[in-house]
């Protein structure tokens, strides 16, 4: 498909002759735009982050920071890139060009040394500078003692947005200098313009290089007639997983299916009973319109990998993998969540409890054929709630245990108790044993020893490089523990 093409920097590129795997960064780097590195080919490092312009929360587009070492270029097919190159201005002849804010403010204050992460981080920094709810407030808490006020500056900026860069050389400081620098964008710049027009549609896209091809549908009725028609295709959604096994273990499809701009599966609604939640909407376009409504969600989001993984990532994703150690389905465990799976045949749809979904390690009830339409969190909530993630970093890690806790407590009673837990079976799991050892009884002290108890035996935890079989063991019964700590003092204060 010959008319394939992406514009970068305000210039359409063909995308033929690309293969379809090959990454936005290789792409981007083979015309000459060598700004954006590959550190990791993960998505852990950020050297390799670029703009890409996408529908958006608050004004019709959103500046979105995304890992190009993970996107295809073949999936951004009519679609518009800006890269660390294209953000300055560029000069009159003979005249160089003028600095982006971004730039200038790290330039200034130090922020790059050896350059190599610089990149990377700008564009990072400049999706916050643009994110249309970023405003300044009162005073600073930059300095405060605690991490938490740390995290932001007195300019609104989330320090969270560059959570998935690293730096080798600076030390960080001068780079949060850096963002804690920024003012608000001027009424002239054509990047904060650019947010009030429409993004690129989606383009239907059927692109074919040396035996391999990438699909991207425009409708979900279309999506399962090509993977009824073609049972060997791969649905992609965020790719933020399947990007790792394209680079890291040269995993090579023959058919790709794009899902990740299917309208069917872009809903969020908020109804009386219930929260439905889109599969291919992303993990910061969630934590963005709900605005907290979910608590145990809004724990979760901070410690999900990173922002640039968030930018893209996926629940349907997340979910569809199988992963025992993901993050989003012990939270969605305790939510008491189901799935509404789509099939192109006359079934039409079905909703599946998640607690009924997973049969084995990376396996799921999930028929040929069939997608995650949706996840559905029934309403209300419980009261009670907690995300507790056991990792060796605090944040963008893989957890050793992750367990999620949602309790109804009334009159001093555990009225109801919903425990997800993941990293401690083949697959993500209820605790049915400790939900029963805390139902009906007081919540107190004594309920939650003899509880915790329960919980520390829960699943078949092994030993591995993340942890040993006896600390996992012993972290599940230290959170609830915790969980009890935490909710009679917030209580009796």
């Amino acid at each position: 498909m010959s008319r394939a093409h992406v514009t970068i920097n305000g210039k359409s590129f063909p995308i033929a002759p690309a293969v379809p795997r090959l990454t936005v960064l290789d792409f981007l780097r083979e015309r000459g735009l060598t700004g954006a590195k590959e550190g990791c080919a993960e998505g852990e490092c950020g050297a390799c982050a670029v703009l890409v312009a996408r529908p958006g929360v608050r004004k019709p587009t959103d500046w979105v920071a995304v890992n190009a070492c993970l996107v295809p270029v073949a999936a951004l097919d009519g679609q518009e890139i800006v890269t660390a190159e294209g953000l300055a201005t560029p000069g009159e002849a003979g005249t160089p060009p003028t600095l982006h804010p971004v730039q200038e403010e790290m330039a200034v204050r130090g922020g790059s040394q050896c350059g190599y992460c610089t990149p990377g981080f700008i564009c990072s920094m400049a999706s916050e500078y643009y994110r249309p709810d970023r405003c300044a407030h009162e005073g600073t808490d930059a300095d405060a003692a605690d991490q938490a006020a740390a995290e932001h500056g007195a300019n609104g900026f989330d320090l969270h947005a560059l959570s998935g860069n690293l730096c080798r050389c600076t030390g960080y400081r001068p780079i949060r200098d850096a963002a804690f620098a920024l003012g608000e964008p001027t009424g002239d710049d054509p990047f904060a313009r650019r947010r009030d027009q429409e993004p690129p549609a989606p383009v239907a896209t059927a692109y074919t290089r040396d035996g391999s091809t990438f699909r991207r549908p425009l409708t979900l009725a279309d999506a399962l007639r090509v993977l009824r028609e073609h049972p060997d295709a791969v649905p992609v959604s965020g790719g933020t997983d399947f990007g790792v096994e394209v680079n890291i273990r040269s995993r090579r499809e023959s058919h790709v299916v794009a899902i990740d701009r299917i309208p069917e599966l872009r809903e969020l609604r908020v109804g009386s009973d219930h929260i439905e939640i889109g599969a291919a909407v992303t993990l910061t376009e969630i934590e963005r319109r709900l605005d907290g409504d979910v608590p145990l969600l809004a724990e979760l989001f901070p410690q999900f990998a990173s922002r640039l993984i968030r930018n893209s990532a996926t629940l349907g994703g997340n979910l569809g993998t199988g992963s025992p150690i993901g993050d989003s389905p012990p939270v969605l465990l305790a939510l008491d969540a189901s799935l509404v799976l789509a099939d192109a045949d006359a079934d039409g749809e079905r909703e599946v409890p998640l607690d009924a979904y997973f049969t084995g390690y990376r396996q799921s009830v999930r028929r040929p054929g069939e997608l995650i339409r949706a996840v559905r969190i029934p309403l209300p909530l419980s009261p009670v709630t907690a995300f507790h993630k056991i990792a060796k970093r605090r944040f963008d890690d893989i957890s050793s245990v992750a367990v999620a806790f949602a309790l109804d407590i009334e009159d001093g009673v555990v009225r109801k108790a919903r425990i997800g837990l993941g990293g401690v079976a083949a697959t993500p799991i209820r605790a049915h044993a400790t939900e029963a050892a805390l139902e009906g009884r007081p919540w107190t002290a004594r309920t939650v020893e003899d509880a915790a108890r329960e919980l520390r035996s829960a699943g078949t935890p092994m030993d591995d490089h993340r942890a040993s079989a006896l600390y996992r063991a012993a972290m599940l019964g230290q959170s609830l523990k915790k969980l009890y700590a935490q909710n009679t003092e917030a209580v009796s204060s």
